[in-house]
């Protein structure tokens, strides 16, 4: 049997009209080879032989281009080919012309309006920017949840990576054209524990909640069925609305009150720290499936051991919500939640000073004797199941795609966590809050704790005769921004007299000591306008808003404001004009 090249006769098409005629008993279409074949067969040809071209005039060769012959089925199929260079006749570039008339201006167009700036695509939000850009640049900025990013993650977030879809996680996504921004995710993974001196044999991390509220709740979704049982401290005494919050009538404020139960821990309202042996009382007898540490107006350091041990008793999973403290953590200028708990979420933007979302780290692989003591942990197995629930959880159970450009602008502010310049900064930060504290004390005027431990301190204005939301308006038309809170009076009620201030923004721009020095006096004489107003015109709001208007002392304070608050530059904007 031969297998030579030379024997092949194997061709696309019946090139019946060059055959001869088949015999009766040959089968049409037979495909034949080298092997030998019945008289008449027909031969299947893939390509008939090539035409002589020889007595083609060579003008009309020139002018049609190249020609390839060829059969298909028995039918001669002629294939034009354009030679290097040399355009289609006119006649074909007239009629495509005509089918697409205005081809290159449509073009144009879209890349016009696509390509646009700011300022002409949209002046009148431009506009509004440029005030907002304007009051940051001449206020002073005092809410404890904000700060002020850098220049290059700015710049991230208003990058290209924004046009990118990229639902699942890295390495598994739900579309096509995400090697970088896989690339991207993995490396914000391990910035993320490094950042916290984390070993990712035994912690993992999901950074694509949308902010620590998002974060919580997957949290909640990944292990709990609803109705289970949190447990976190109360709103009026630190916590967050996120860790579950009833008002004193009974309405749930957020999701996590409203999917599952929750019964707050409190702080003593003589001291203002948090009454442990209270709440381990109330574990105890609760006996929630997540216990919550962490809060957003707390100024004292967090008892984390303790949390552990009573998370043990009560068989509770054990989390830490360190979205304020997370800069301080990182920078280890307080204490570290990573020691004790199972998981820790956070925001991105506060003491971080990164962009505006959240943050799950989670513990995996085998428990340790420490960690696993407890029956609330998983199916009581000897490995940690956080990982596959959580990240369910996040997507496709409570989110969509990821927002790409969020996690770049994170991955660059957790490179800069590990510096000495942002240790340094941390420092800073708290020592201003100190400053700040002393400073408001040396007044006489009254802080919850006493003090601070971290970036932020409670202030109680009721003993100076104001409400606190009198006060936070009589800052903000002063271009100061503070914010309202609630707390426990010495009798236990809740009073709305709370006023929480932070430190990190202004640390952002540049302030140290002897500026949060000149900003205690600012405080105070707001405080001093506020009661001279309330005097005048009464607490009611309506009344109060009145006695506001062209009021002298006001304008006089605004503008010794907007004066120092000049002299410290807006980190990453270069021209405020």
């Amino acid at each position: 049997m031969d297998f030579s090249p030379a024997q092949s006769g194997l061709s696309l098409g019946f090139n019946s009209h060059a055959a001869p005629a088949a015999s009766s008993n040959s089968f049409p279409g037979r495909i034949v080879s080298g092997f030998s074949s019945p008289p008449g067969a027909v031969p299947l040809q893939l390509l008939e032989p090539k035409i002589d071209r020889s007595s083609v005039p060579r003008e009309k060769e020139e002018l049609s281009g190249e020609e390839e012959e060829f059969s298909i089925l028995g039918h001669l199929m002629c294939l034009k080919r354009q030679r290097d260079g040399q355009l289609l006749p006119a006649s074909n570039a007239a009629k495509r012309a005509s089918v697409e008339p205005g081809l290159e201006s449509r073009r144009a167009a879209v890349r016009a309006w696509g390509n646009q700036s700011l300022s002409v695509a949209d002046p009148e939000i431009h506009e509004i920017m440029e005030k907002e850009k304007q009051r940051q640049f001449k206020g002073i900025e005092l809410v404890a949840s904000e700060n002020f990013v850098c220049k290059a993650v700015m710049e991230a977030l208003g990058s290209h990576l924004t046009n990118k879809y990229s639902e699942g996680m890295p390495g598994s996504r739900n579309y096509t054209g995400n090697e970088y921004i896989d690339q991207i995710e993995f490396l914000c993974f391990r910035r993320a524990l490094a950042a916290f001196s984390l070993d990712p044999e035994k912690w993992g991390v999901n950074v694509q909640p949308y902010s620590c509220t998002s974060a919580n709740f997957a949290v909640y979704t990944g292990l709990l069925l609803p109705g289970d049982r949190i447990m976190g401290l109360d709103t009026p005494s630190g916590g967050h609305l996120s860790h579950g919050y009833y008002t004193p009538s009974g309405k749930s404020i957020s999701a996590a009150s409203i999917f599952f139960e929750s019964l707050p821990y409190k702080v003593n309202p003589q001291t203002g720290y948090i009454d442990y042996d209270k709440l381990e009382e109330k574990a105890l007898d609760f006996r929630p499936k997540i216990l919550i540490c962490g809060g957003s107006s707390y100024p004292r350091e967090w008892d984390y051991a303790r949390f552990r041990n009573i998370a043990d008793k009560c068989g509770a999973v054990l989390m830490c919500d360190m979205a304020h403290t997370s800069g301080l953590v990182a920078a280890k200028e307080c204490a570290s939640p990573f020691d004790y708990c199972d998981i820790v979420t956070s925001t991105t933007h506060k003491s971080l000073r990164g962009p505006r979302g959240g943050i799950i780290i989670f513990r995996k692989g085998t428990k340790s004797r420490k960690q696993g003591s407890h029956p609330g942990n998983g199916d009581g197995s000897i490995h940690y199941d956080f990982e596959e629930k959580i990240n369910f959880a996040v997507f496709p159970s409570t989110q969509g795609g990821p927002h790409n450009n969020h996690i770049a602008a994170l991955a660059i502010a957790l490179k800069q966590v590990g510096s000495p310049e942002y240790k340094a900064y941390i420092r800073q930060v708290k020592k201003n809050a100190q400053t700040l504290a002393s400073s408001l004390l040396r007044r006489k005027c009254r802080l919850v704790t006493g003090g601070t431990d971290n970036h932020l301190l409670l202030w109680d204005v009721t003993p100076l005769g104001i409400t606190g939301w009198n006060y936070e308006k009589v800052c903000e038309m002063c271009h100061i921004t503070v914010n309202k809170t609630a707390i426990f009076g010495d009798n236990g009620a809740i009073s709305l007299g709370g006023v929480r201030i932070g430190t990190p923004a202004m640390t952002s721009r540049g302030c140290v000591e002897s500026d949060f020095e000149m900003i205690a006096d600012f405080l105070v004489r707001a405080a001093q306008i506020t009661l001279s107003v309330q005097r005048e015109h009464g607490k009611q709001q309506r009344d109060f808003l009145k006695g506001l208007q062209h009021n002298k002392d006001v304008t006089e304070l605004r503008s010794q404001v907007e004066t120092f608050a000049a002299q410290f530059a807006m980190p990453g904007l270069d021209s405020l004009q």
